[in-house]
């Protein structure tokens, strides 16, 4: 399965991260999936790449141009894919993934992994949308999501497809049943 991950390029304040980063990699390539990813070496996104191809995952990156030219790719990826601009690298990382996944991030990856959730629900795209909700870090939006249900604004139909995973045991759960 290609599992699109979705996290930042920063590694965040939080210690918890990276050794989560570093365990979602590791079961990547233990369980035989091929990591889609940006691409990049910096960061939360470097660990995660790094971690799955240690551990014998295909990676393919999809990165901009501009990244590329600033220096982020990630040498030794199994593939790197070029693409013009995030508007492209987006469509290609939805194009290639069976499942998706955000880990903590910050605003690209929120704007990457609400595309995801749209197209989910919407039924333009068959495939699990999980936030992956590591110490409560997606509460909010979660809450946010029921909070438009209870408005009449989405459905629960809606939003089928869309979930909260707060460990890694969950994440696997989620798409064993998928």
């Amino acid at each position: 399965m290609n599992i699109t991950v979705y996290l930042g390029a920063n590694y965040g304040t939080d210690p918890a991260l990276q050794q989560a980063v570093r365990e979602l990699g590791q079961w990547l390539g233990q369980s035989g999936h091929t990591l889609v990813y940006g691409g990049s070496d910096s960061g939360l996104m470097g660990v995660l790449a790094r971690s799955a191809m240690a551990a014998g995952a295909p990676a393919i990156g999809v990165e901009p141009q501009f990244f590329i030219d600033e220096g982020y790719a990630l040498d030794g990826l199994t593939q790197l894919i070029v693409t013009q601009d995030m508007t492209e690298r987006k469509a290609k990382m939805i194009e290639l993934g069976d499942a998706f996944i955000a880990f903590p991030g910050g605003t690209g990856t929120l704007e990457e992994i609400t595309e995801v959730m749209s197209k989910v629900s919407l039924k333009h795209l068959a495939a699990p949308c999980i936030l992956y909700n590591l110490n409560g870090y997606y509460d909010h939006l979660k809450a946010l999501l029921d909070h438009m249900i209870e408005l009449g604004l989405s459905t629960p139909d809606r939003q089928q497809g869309i979930y909260f995973a707060s460990n890694l045991a969950e994440i696997r759960q989620i798409l064993s049943e998928a």
